[in-house]
């Protein structure tokens, strides 16, 4: 699998994805918003665009379908109940649903509500596993879901699916907000050491050259991780002085969402 990550440049911050098999050059672009460089890539790599997969339905992730779809003859997949919500989708894919991508490689649907209820992570079926996580998990952060989505149920996603993948699981999320994102960690636990060594590498770093971490290195940086965590707690509690002795990690969850909110 060759993972071909192209930074867009525009004001959102947003990460367009390709992904080639090495046999055949057929690639799957994921949420190519700029699908001028999605192309003006594939076209350097002697790839060919054969699948859009968008892991949600917001406009700066389906912005570029039709480009591409024009351009390529591209298949576009989405979220099985995502159809009213993104014009041309060809198939709908839930949870355990692979896509194919040339000879070899595959990835696999994982549905992740929260910041929408249409959303899709893809997980990849490789001896180092990838996760292309859209709006859902950035790094050092969690997505917000102001725009038809449930923190909630974002907490569920979290706690149900991502903490349990493998921890050199590479994280490739559709957003550069690791600087601000790694702002609010310290800002939370302002001892947080992992936060406090990687803030200088990436403050006004170049967005196409960051890091990419694994989710054993989010576990250390990313506070919607570290929810049992007691500075984490005792922090929260100077902002809700309701808060229990011993909060449940929901609670702890969607206190720090909604300070995220605001901050």
């Amino acid at each position: 699998m060759i993972v071909e990550r192209i930074w867009t440049g525009n004001a959102l911050r947003n990460y367009n994805y390709l992904i080639a098999c090495p046999d055949t050059g057929e690639a799957l672009a994921i949420d190519p918003l700029d699908h001028g460089k999605c192309l003006a890539a594939a076209r350097k790599n002697g790839w060919r665009i054969t699948q859009i997969l968008n892991t949600h339905e917001h406009h700066d992730h389906i912005g570029g379908n039709a480009a591409v779809v024009q351009a390529t003859g591209a298949k576009v997949i989405a979220h099985h109940k995502a159809g009213g919500k993104i014009p041309g989708v060809d198939r709908g894919v839930k949870a355990g649903d692979v896509i194919k991508v040339g000879k070899r490689v595959e990835l696999e649907c994982l549905d992740t509500p929260g910041h929408t209820f249409c959303h899709i992570c893809l997980r990849s079926h490789t001896d180092q596993p990838a996760l292309f996580s859209g709006d859902t998990l950035f790094n050092a952060g969690a997505g917000n879901c102001h725009n038809g989505g449930d923190p909630g149920a974002m907490y569920e996603t979290f706690a149900q699916q991502l903490e349990s993948l493998p921890d050199d699981t590479l994280l490739y999320p559709g957003h550069d907000y690791i600087e601000n994102n790694l702002k609010f960690t310290l800002s939370r636990e302002p001892d947080n050491e992992a936060a406090k060594a990687l803030l200088p590498k990436v403050t006004g770093h170049d967005p196409q050259a960051s890091i990419v971490t694994t989710l054993k290195e989010e576990k250390t940086f990313n506070t919607f991780f570290r929810l049992t965590n007691p500075g984490v707690i005792a922090k929260l509690r100077e902002a809700f002085p309701d808060l229990p002795e011993q909060p449940d990690r929901r609670t702890v969850f969607l206190k720090l969402r909604e300070l995220r909110n605001k901050w």
